[in-house]
């Protein structure tokens, strides 16, 4: 996009208000923790990537058991976390499970203090009341901030849009500002329940940090046939995002990356209606967006211990 900085191999862009330079491309976590990725090959595919320009690293407590993780911390000895812009996600609603499972993140990443920490997997509407609760989520990455155990604070969500407008709202009325968010941003998604025409503007013109996610939909959406990979990373990086997050879980898919960067000239109307053309088919129904269309992705849905107790005011009226 046009004022996009130049790093190695990467463009960077500014991460909203933060004023953070950012890499264009950020490189997912979940893929680092699957069983056929060793932690030899995780920690080569973090430090080459950071070698040749990427700079934001995307990670969640809960992917793989906390193994993604841990094979991060250890790519980011040596030297390497000072290269990188860490960030990780909580799934706790309450202040006590989400204080610790911050501080189990700062411990596997071997860091003292984390770029940015998002609440993960805001799915569901009563998510942004739980989350800022005076016993809340909030409270808890806020107190982590002011320890210096973490930088900036965003949430992330990929069921609806709505309910990503609804969080917005919530914290309006906490007068809390989120630093990013993160959400679905893909050629499918402009057709079916779609974030980028309900939330993105929103947060462009809060001048949000904008993090797109499920790009290729872990490979799903080229299973419709009607896009390549790189058309994929191109039409989200033509949106006024700040990191389009893919996942790499070989060299080869790193250097996919590159490439769509190297690539990368912003699309005009034409181009992109186009793409749309050839996507709206296949859309319509949200089939290649499962993460909208069924709980397959809802990890919270099925560890609901990860959320913690319900708010104390509210089990308190339950039991009078």
């Amino acid at each position: 996009m046009p004022g996009d900085l130049s790093r190695g191999e990467m463009p960077y862009r500014v991460l909203g208000r933060t004023g953070e330079q950012v890499s264009t491309i950020g490189l997912g976590g979940w893929h680092l923790g699957l069983s056929h990725v060793d932690q030899a090959l995780s920690v080569r595919i973090v430090r080459e990537a950071i070698d040749r320009g990427i700079n934001f690293l995307d990670n969640s407590w809960d992917y793989n058991g906390g193994e993604s993780e841990i094979r991060m911390g250890a790519a980011l000895k040596n030297g390497y976390r000072q290269k990188a812009f860490v960030m990780t996600k909580i799934d706790g609603r309450s202040k006590a499970e989400a204080t610790r499972q911050l501080n189990e993140s700062l411990r596997r990443l071997g860091t003292d203090c984390i770029d940015l920490v998002q609440h993960h997997e805001v799915i569901r509407f009563e998510d942004p009341h739980r989350i800022f609760d005076e016993e809340g989520a909030n409270a808890a990455l806020v107190e982590g901030r002011q320890a210096g155990k973490l930088r900036y604070i965003g949430f992330t969500g990929h069921k609806d849009p709505r309910i990503h407008l609804h969080m917005l709202e919530v914290a309006d009325e906490a007068g809390f500002a989120f630093d990013t968010v993160q959400m679905p941003l893909n050629v499918m998604d402009a057709h079916y329940r779609s974030f980028e025409r309900l939330v993105l503007p929103e947060l462009v013109k809060r001048n949000s940090g904008v993090l797109g996610m499920k790009s290729l939909a872990n490979g799903v959406i080229l299973k419709s046939g009607a896009v390549t990979a790189i058309e994929c990373l191109h039409y989200s990086l033509s949106l006024p995002t700040s990191v389009v997050i893919t996942g790499i879980d070989s060299l080869e898919c790193l250097e996919q990356a590159f490439e769509a960067a190297r690539t990368f000239r912003t699309m005009d109307d034409a181009q992109r209606g186009a793409l749309l053309a050839k996507t709206a088919r296949a859309a319509a129904h949200g089939d290649f967006e499962p993460f909208k269309t069924t709980s397959i992705f809802d990890a919270t849905a099925s560890n609901p211990a990860w959320l913690g107790d319900e708010p104390k005011r509210v089990q308190q009226l339950m039991s009078e």
